[in-house]
């Protein structure tokens, strides 16, 4: 019966590609789909935690919640050797945390205070490339770095000084003058228009925290590692006043987000598929109610119901495995050459506080076996009907079918 069911598919050519077409179709459009979802969402993912949040952070318990400037974390250097310990880790960098105003001649902002340590800081998150006038911190004191949508509204530049006031841990109103060696762009918006970076230990002396830090941003070798590391991290820094948190916790607004927009892909597949099935459905329906007469002489011939119905299916299974070949290698060159050269935007457009203008694929195994498994049981599925319906007819009345 499967040879059968073989035989049929090349009786009428025409139908059979058009059938095929159907299907190739439909595996193309989901697989370059999924690849771009990918490709896109890897290279957001990729942007907002290594060149902003990390993988990984860890905070004093509860600073995720509710931060506040006396939630330090003692003894950071000890933890991130431990931290560094851990298979999977590539860099860790501390930072500082605080809120202030700042002053450029005379106007005044509100700023976000950023103490880093400029070479872990470099490692992590490549900090030295976010600098697009001036340079990076020296080894001397009291110099500061200015987001660029700060230093416009500042009308501030490389050279000028800015005044900084804010509290200290001890309570007391702590200020300073900074010069200003650096104009930095992160890529985010909001956080460009706040940003006034300090070295670590200017940051520490100002705002009184004595060695102390507010958090440290983990990256990862591998994205899919994260949970492992994460719960290695934990085991291995043993601490109830510390939380390890990945990024899906640090960010969760932007995860959420990101979750409902696949929720919206997935529809969108199914919408694909949908089509796709109801072409099949319809191809295959008109076979057999052409061929009703053949199917009237086979059961005349003693061919049980369940033959007939077997090569029905096995006729469409037969053509869904030839098109999911084809559709995987259309699919598959359609994100290599789009994970390469990727497709321009006419206008960028802002995801999660990062700045898009060009957005690439990615060949991945879910692009190609997401559509290969939906297409196969949407093909067996919608070919069902057909074949019930071919096991059911009468010899009698089908053989006097023309």
């Amino acid at each position: 019966m499967l040879k059968i069911a073989f035989r049929n598919i090349f009786r009428q050519r025409r139908r059979t590609v058009l059938t095929a077409l159907a299907m190739i179709v439909g595996f193309t459009l989901s697989s370059v789909f999924i690849g771009w979802s990918d490709g896109a969402y890897s290279d957001i993912i990729s942007m907002f935690t290594r060149n902003r949040i990390g993988h990984i952070q860890v905070h004093r318990a509860g600073y995720l919640d509710k931060p506040s400037l006396y939630d330090v974390i003692e003894g950071y250097e000890s933890i991130g050797e431990k931290i560094a310990g851990v298979d999977g880790v590539e860099a860790w960098t501390p930072r500082i945390y605080s809120a202030g105003l700042g002053s450029v001649g005379d106007k005044t902002m509100g700023v976000q205070i950023i103490g880093v340590d400029v070479g872990r800081e470099v490692k992590a998150t490549q900090f030295d490339r976010k600098i697009t006038r001036g340079a990076i911190f020296s080894d001397a004191a009291r110099e500061a770095i200015l987001g660029v949508g700060l230093a416009r509204i500042l009308k501030a530049d490389v050279g000028r000084e800015i005044v900084l006031v804010t509290q200290g841990t001890d309570g007391a109103i702590a200020n300073d003058l900074y010069t200003i060696i650096g104009i930095a762009k992160s890529g985010d918006k909001a956080t460009d228009r706040m940003a006034c970076y300090l070295h670590i230990n200017d940051a520490q002396d100002l705002l009184v925290l004595n060695g102390r830090v507010h958090e440290i941003a983990v990256i990862a070798e591998a994205l899919d590692r994260v949970p492992k590391i994460t719960a290695a991290i934990e085991a291995q820094i043993n601490d109830a006043k510390l939380e390890v948190s990945p990024w899906q916790v640090v960010a969760k607004s932007f995860y959420r987000a990101m979750q409902a927009d696949r929720q919206g892909d997935l529809i969108g597949r199914m919408i694909i598929m949908l089509i796709v099935a109801i072409g099949v459905l319809n191809t295959v329906l008109m076979s057999v109610l052409e061929r009703t007469r053949e199917y009237g002489v086979l059961k005349a011939m003693g061919t049980k119901p369940s033959q007939i119905f077997g090569v029905v299916v096995a006729e469409v299974t037969f053509i869904a495995l030839g098109s999911i070949i084809i559709g995987a290698m259309c699919g598959a060159s359609l994100n290599y050459l789009l994970s390469i050269y990727g497709i321009s935007l006419p206008q960028e457009f802002s995801y999660g506080g990062i700045v898009f203008q060009t957005m690439y694929a990615a060949v991945t195994v879910r692009s190609l076996a997401i559509p290969a498994v939906t297409v196969l049981v949407s093909a067996i599925f919608v070919s069902l009907f057909p074949a019930l319906r071919a096991a059911r007819i009468a010899p009698a009345s089908a053989m006097r079918t023309h």
